[in-house]
């Protein structure tokens, strides 16, 4: 247990804190009741003060100079990712510690998706990518290969959309690395699930997060664009809209019969982080009512 080292994909939130607190007490108890030396557990959101450290692939160089030497495997998994320790240690017996290994459970796409820039578009099921609700590890050779290539090479882009996708195309290396080795034990059956019995790793059940929020306490801002405003907004203004207290419509024309809001971006096909940090500023301009709460869909989202 002593070669592993388990990062909790935790957020600095009190309710997340708590979790991954409770995540990691777990562990050391597992590790105490077999007399092992307690591995190293740790929280992700507490290893740097960069926020976006939490894409992991920045912080490789941390992990590879804190745990290469002493440890073989780093095993990520979320917070309520349950741990079998003893079963965990059977299956890694199977891989070379020695190694260069990227292990998981594999998703794949059934269809190309913007998400991940249509990648794979011909044949999106091809590849492969870490569930990483049910854990994912590296060997520590690999890590410390990724480790020098961030240090040589620095990370091409800070904005993330799919990590678990984003993480797997960059240890792939565009065919010249590793694709994921397939796990099966690694599952995200529930816990008490009778099909859960071979798994190493299985879901807990998700916590109550409280009452729900009052509608007072939820701005919702609308993206959309002129092309959409005869076609898309009659739809939400038919369903859901009425049960939004305070709601906006933002677009790149203003038309006062929605009425919509210019927030001065042009529409583009690819990317809209501008109508976001527009839609941002304006939430904290305090041109409109300060909730709680800012929610802020696209003009296709039914709720």
């Amino acid at each position: 247990l002593r070669e592993i080292v388990f990062i909790i994909q935790s957020q600095s939130n009190s309710f997340h804190v708590k979790q991954a607190e409770r995540r990691r007490a777990d562990l050391l108890e597992q590790a105490q009741s077999l007399t092992e030396n307690p591995p190293v557990v740790q929280l992700l959101h507490t290893l740097s003060d960069n926020e976006g450290d939490w894409s992991i692939l920045p912080l490789l160089p941390v992990l590879s100079s804190s745990f290469g030497k002493n440890s073989s495997w780093i095993v990520f998994l979320e917070e309520e990712t349950n741990v079998k320790m003893i079963k965990l240690l059977q299956v890694l017996t199977r891989f070379d510690r020695n190694k260069e290994w990227f292990l998981g459970k594999p998703l794949h796409d059934e269809e190309s998706t913007i998400i991940h820039h249509y990648a794979f578009a011909e044949n999106p099921s091809i590849f492969k990518y870490p569930d990483f609700a049910a854990a994912w590890a590296l060997s520590i050779p690999l890590v410390a290969r990724l480790a020098n290539k961030v240090r040589n090479e620095p990370l091409k882009s800070d904005f993330t959309i799919d990590l678990k996708h984003e993480v797997a195309l960059y240890i792939w290396e565009n065919g010249k690395g590793l694709h994921l080795s397939a796990v099966p034990e690694f599952c995200t059956e529930p816990e008490d699930s009778p099909r859960a019995r071979h798994c190493v790793t299985t879901l807990s059940r998700m916590p109550l997060c409280g009452n729900p929020v009052n509608k007072d306490d939820v701005f919702v801002a609308v993206k959309t664009c002129r092309k959409f405003h005869s076609e898309r907004v009659p739809v939400i203004k038919k369903t859901w809209e009425k049960d939004a207290l305070f709601l906006e419509y933002y677009s790149d024309y203003a038309d006062p019969s929605i009425p919509t809001i210019n927030l001065g971006i042009p529409n583009t096909e690819r990317g809209h982080c501008g109508k976001t940090f527009a839609i941002l500023k304006r939430f904290l301009s305090g041109s409109v009512p300060q909730t709680k709460w800012l929610l802020v869909v696209d003009d296709d989202t039914l709720i």
